[in-house]
């Protein structure tokens, strides 16, 4: 297990990027697993972190990084998904109305804003909230008197 833990950044890199596309493969474009692959991502960080390093800012520090990352990856790919569909927002000749998104709104055009902005920018929000939740518990039942101070 130490040696899964230890592995080297560029295959961690590799890693991280291939099961993020996959699973946005797999929600077809809509970033749930890859939210929940945030909690798997934060007990990674947590336990790598905690092997590597003994101080606890640079273990804080370093689950953030891993974390950014991760959300970082996501916001790219959901800007590969969903930014092309930008431009229909200023086309008057669109029909927003059947694109296919849920209509969260009732009007058709900030239904479409709104799934736009769950999309882009929301999702790797919590992505990244997961992440950092998730290695917080993780250090927590690790070490319960590592972060009181």
């Amino acid at each position: 297990m130490n040696k899964f833990i230890t592995l080297r950044y560029w295959i961690l890199i590799l890693l991280a990027v291939f099961i993020l596309t996959i699973s946005s493969g797999i929600g077809t474009g809509v970033p749930l697993l890859n939210i929940l692959f945030g909690f798997l991502a934060g007990w990674y960080a947590a336990r790598r972190a905690q092997a590597l390093y003994g101080d606890r800012k640079r273990i804080l520090q370093k689950i953030f990084i891993y974390s950014l990352f991760c959300a970082g990856v996501s916001l790219v790919i959901m800007l590969a998904i969903w930014a092309r569909t930008i431009p229909l927002l200023f086309d008057p000749a669109a029909d927003i109305a059947n694109f296919g998104h849920p209509m969260i709104l009732y009007e058709p055009r900030m239904s479409f804003i709104g799934w736009l902005v769950l999309m882009i920018i929301i999702s790797p929000i919590l992505q990244l909230m997961a992440s950092i939740f998730s290695a917080f518990i993780t250090l927590m039942a690790a070490q319960p008197g590592t972060l009181k101070e």
